[in-house]
C-alpha cells in the first residue's frame, strides 16, 4: 500500500511485520550508525514524551538479565511494565513486551507506519526504528514504568535519546571494539554516557573503570557501586541484599542460572531502591519476581537426555562465566559444544575461555553477512590451542543433528557463541521463547 506523505513524496508502507522488518533492514546504508541526532529529530516530531519512570540498562554482559529481573519483580508488584530488549532470538516481538506479553504484529506495524510518516527524509537504522516504536507502544498502553536495554555502547545508542530516572551499568569488558574503542576505559566512557546529572547510576562491575567514576563526577551524577553502596552476601542456599535503603534478607536465588546472577540481581534491587518512592516493591514480590524470572539463552538449561545448555556468550568475559557455570554442574561423561560465532568477534578468546570444559567441538558456520564459516572458526580454535576433538559442519542444524546422534543420555550439549547460534538450535529442536 502507498500512502501520500503530507508534504513530500509517496511512501511505501508494508502491510506485514515481516515486510516492515525487511524494509527497515534496507533503509539505512549501515546496519549500525551510532548517533542521537537523527533519532532525536524523529522523536520530537512524534512528540514521544514518556510521563512514567524509565530505567536504562547498559553493560557488556548481564544487561539482559538485569532487565529481566527488573521486569519480573515490578510485574509481580502489580506495575504495568514496558520492557524493550535486543536482539531477539526467534521473533521480533520478543523485543517489546508490556505486562510480560509480547506486543502484537499489528501494533508494531502501526507504530512503524507512524514513524515512517514522521521521519520525512531522515534516515533511521533498524534499531532506531525499533526503539521509537517500543516507546510509542509503551506510551499508548500507559505503562507504569519502562525498562530499556541499551543496544550498543550507551552514549550514542538510540535508547539514550530518552532521559532515564535511573541508569544501570551491569559490567564493562572488551567487545564491539570497531565502534566503542579497543580498551576497557574507552568502552567504559561510552557506557557511562547513559548517566544523567542529579540521578543515580548503579554499577554492578566490581572493578569500576576510572572513566565511569570520572564521568559521574564531571556531570554530577550519583554513582552507586557494588561492594560499597550496595551488595550481597551468600549463606546456606539463600542470599542477603544490602543497600543505602537497608537490607533484604533470606532471598531465593534467581531462577536464572549462573554464578554471576547475584551481581545482576543486586543491581536490579539497587535500581529499585533508587525508585522506591515511585515504584515501591515488597519483600514478597521481590522473592516472587526472582523466582519467576525467565530469559532465554542465558545459561538456559533444557532438561532431557542428553541435557542441552543454551548460552549466547559471544565475548571472552561471557565465555569465562559460561566456563564457571559449566564447572559448577555435576560431572558428566562427555560435553559436546555446538560452537558458531560472528567473524568480527574474538573467536579465539571465547574458545580459549572454555578450554578444558569441552570434550568435542562441533564447529558450524553461521549463514549471515557477519557469520564466520566453519573453516574460520576451526582456525581460531587452532590458534587458541584448545584441547578436545574438533569436527566442522556447514551449518548449525547439521551440528545439532550430529550432537544428538552422538551424545549418550548422560552426556551434555552446550550451544554458545552468538544469538544466531542459540536461535538456530532452538528452532531445530522446536523450542520457543516464553
Amino acid at each position: 500500500m502507498k500512502l501520500a506523505h503530507p508534504t513530500v513524496y509517496q511512501i511505501y508502507m508494508p502491510n506485514t511485520l515481516a515486510g516492515w522488518l525487511t524494509y527497515l533492514e534496507s533503509l539505512h546504508p549501515k546496519a549500525i550508525a551510532l548517533g542521537l541526532e537523527r533519532v532525536a529529530q524523529v522523536k520530537q516530531r512524534l512528540n514521544l514524551q514518556p510521563d512514567f519512570p524509565l530505567i536504562v540498562v547498559g553493560g557488556t554482559n548481564g544487561k539482559g538479565s538485569v532487565c529481566a529481573m527488573l521486569e519480573s519483580i515490578l510485574h509481580a508488584s502489580g506495575f504495568r511494565v514496558g520492557c524493550y530488549t535486543s536482539p531477539h532470538l526467534l521473533h521480533y516481538n520478543e523485543r517489546v513486551r508490556i505486562a510480560k506479553h509480547q506486543v502484537s504484529d499489528a501494533e508494531l506495524c502501526v507504530s512503524f507506519e507512524k514513524i515512517e510518516l514522521a521521519r520525512g527524509a531522515t534516515l533511521l537504522t533498524y534499531f532506531e526504528f525499533g526503539t521509537l516504536a517500543a516507546m510509542q507502544c509503551f506510551i499508548e498502553h500507559k505503562v507504569d514504568v519502562a525498562v530499556l536495554e541499551v543496544g550498543l555502547g550507551g552514549r550514542l545508542d538510540a535508547v539514550n535519546v530518552f532521559d532515564n530516572d535511573c541508569a544501570v551499568i551491569a559490567s564493562v569488558d572488551i567487545d564491539h571494539t570497531d565502534y566503542l574503542g579497543d580498551t576497557r576505559e574507552q568502552i567504559a566512557y561510552e557506557k557511562a554516557g547513559i548517566m544523567r546529572a542529579g540521578r543515580v547510576t548503579v554499577c554492578a562491575d566490581s572493578d569500576v573503570p576510572q572513566a565511569v567514576r570520572v564521568h559521574a563526577q564531571k556531570i554530577g551524577a550519583e554513582l552507586w557501586c557494588i561492594g560499597n553502596e550496595f551488595g550481597f552476601k551468600q549463606h546456606q542456599g539463600q542470599w542477603d541484599f544490602y543497600g543505602k535503603s537497608g537490607s533484604r534478607n533470606a532471598l531465593p536465588y534467581p531462577a536464572l542460572r549462573g554464578t554471576f546472577q547475584l551481581n545482576n540481581a543486586s543491581a536490579a534491587l539497587a535500581a529499585l531502591d533508587v525508585l522506591k518512592d515511585k515504584l515501591p516493591v515488597s519483600m514478597e514480590t521481590v522473592r516472587r519476581g526472582l523466582g519467576e524470572v525467565q530469559l532465554a539463552g542465558r545459561f538456559q538449561f533444557v532438561p532431557g537426555k542428553p541435557a542441552l545448555i543454551l548460552d549466547v556468550a559471544h565475548n571472552p568475559h561471557a565465555a569465562r562465566s559460561l566456563a564457571q557455570n559449566l564447572a559448577s554442574l555435576p560431572p558428566c561423561p562427555h560435553t559436546y559444544a555446538i560452537f558458531a560465532m560472528l567473524k568480527d568477534k574474538d573467536m579465539a578468546g571465547v574458545a580459549g575461555a572454555l578450554d578444558g570444559r569441552i570434550d568435542t567441538w562441533l564447529v558450524a558456520g553461521i549463514v549471515a553477512p557477519r557469520g564466520a564459516t566453519a573453516v574460520e572458526l576451526a582456525q581460531a580454535l587452532r590458534q587458541s590451542g584448545v584441547r578436545g576433538e574438533r569436527l566442522t559442519f556447514d551449518n548449525i542444524a547439521e551440528a545439532v543433528s550430529y550432537a544428538y546422534n552422538a551424545a549418550g543420555e548422560n552426556d551434555r550439549i552446550a550451544a554458545f557463541g552468538s544469538f544466531y547460534t542459540v536461535a538456530e538450535v532452538m528452532a531445530s529442536r522446536g523450542l520457543r521463547v516464553l
